[in-house]
């Protein structure tokens, strides 16, 4: 089991800046955790991730850098492609998506670097992606030309386990209002892929904000032969009386992320203020990443009872469907003022925090668990 945190929450995009990171945030949560080993889901701009494929002594160099800090990766983050932290984000995440030659490059470049960072006692790697693409435009050609791109991404992922010794595998991650919103869609959407190589990314806060289920996703995937490649521990902001709430609501309307809004009975906005102006009816739920540890802002609640339904299944006998955990929780910088950390050292804190919180949730259902190593891997 590997349990990691996702480091697209920090801004840098280039060697020093991934290097300041390590110093600045990740070292830091070590020590808050005591851990021996700390697991980040690192995330690479693209251009770096070119970089480091081409210069083999600078992959070299980053490896040493994790190790020297008590730091190891065994998954990457590869939804957004750069600028993730950039004023305003928002459909820009999307681009380029799986019709565009460049998300193919770019995954396969961070395969090559992944299977270099790997620790020795790790049998794979893994890789999130976007859904395939944001649902407009879409039709019959995009489709595709996407199904193309995932047949050479399977292909490349067999080249470089062949070269590696180890595999990596990329799960495509259904997120509201992308071509793969649900379950549902990622497995009509994926029918026929190489699933050795391919699957899907849970992350948990849209598993909620699309009300599936968890019981019911999990066996639906099964069923598909689809494999849960990587879950992204995160929690939704949910809403029972959007329009009681609405006041405080508006303290998370913010410009950098889109934050699409499901209601229970299927209504949707694609942002949080075009949900308020419309006012949907409740209950809401809103694809705003909020911290795993905390309380948001009353009457507001989270949508940790999903989180903690799904690892219940995740880990169920006889053995986990996934063993990379990734929590992603990349809002810190946009929460409302009176939540926002002030410092960086306060980051670190809320991060050890939701890490501490995800490892008791998963220790809550161990028969299904592999054995723990005698050097642990996971905070």
């Amino acid at each position: 089991m590997h349990l990691s945190y996702c480091t697209n929450v920090h801004p840098a995009e280039d060697f020093a800046g991934i290097v300041r990171q390590f110093d600045t945030y990740a070292t830091a949560i070590r020590r808050h955790l005591d851990a021996d080993v700390l697991g980040l889901g690192l995330w690479l701009a693209a251009p770096l991730a070119a970089e480091l494929v081409a210069e083999p002594a600078l992959r070299r160099r980053l490896r040493r850098e994790l190790d020297a800090r008590g730091l190891e990766v065994v998954t990457l983050n590869g939804f957004p492609y750069q600028a993730f932290q950039a004023p305003v984000v928002k459909l820009a995440v999307y681009h380029p998506d799986w019709t565009d030659r460049r998300r193919l490059d770019y995954t396969l470049n961070l395969a090559r670097v992944l299977v270099d960072l790997l620790p020795d006692r790790a049998t794979r790697g893994s890789i999130s992606s976007l859904p395939l693409a944001w649902r407009r435009p879409w039709d019959a050609a995009r489709a595709d030309a996407a199904a193309r791109l995932l047949d050479e991404l399977a292909a490349g992922l067999a080249r470089i386990a062949e070269e590696a010794g180890r595999p990596v595998r990329v799960g495509f991650e259904p997120e509201p209002g992308c071509v793969v919103e649900t379950t549902a869609q990622a497995v009509a959407a994926l029918s026929g892929v190489d699933t050795e190589r391919l699957g899907v990314c849970l992350d948990l806060a849209h598993l909620a904000c699309a009300w599936e289920e968890p019981a019911e996703a999990l066996a639906r995937l099964r069923a598909a032969g689809l494999p849960v490649v990587k879950v992204q521990v995160s929690a939704a902001l949910e809403a029972a009386d959007p329009a009681a709430a609405a006041d405080v609501l508006r303290g998370y309307v913010e410009p950098r992320f889109l934050h699409q809004t499901r209601s229970a009975h299927g209504e949707s906005a694609d942002d949080l203020d075009d949900a308020l102006e419309r006012e949907l009816a409740g209950p809401w739920r809103v694809h705003y990443h909020v911290p795993l540890h905390a309380v948001p802002a009353r009457p507001l609640t989270s949508t940790v009872p999903v989180l903690r339904a799904a690892l219940r299944e995740l880990l169920a006998p006889p053995e986990p469907a996934c063993d990379h955990f990734d929590v992603e929780t990349y809002t810190w910088g946009v929460l409302p003022e009176e939540q926002r950390p002030r410092t960086d050292a306060e980051v670190a804190a809320g991060i050890a925090a939701e890490l501490a919180f995800a490892r008791a949730l998963i220790d809550e259902f161990p028969p299904g668990r592999a054995p723990v190593p005698e050097r642990e891997e996971v905070p």
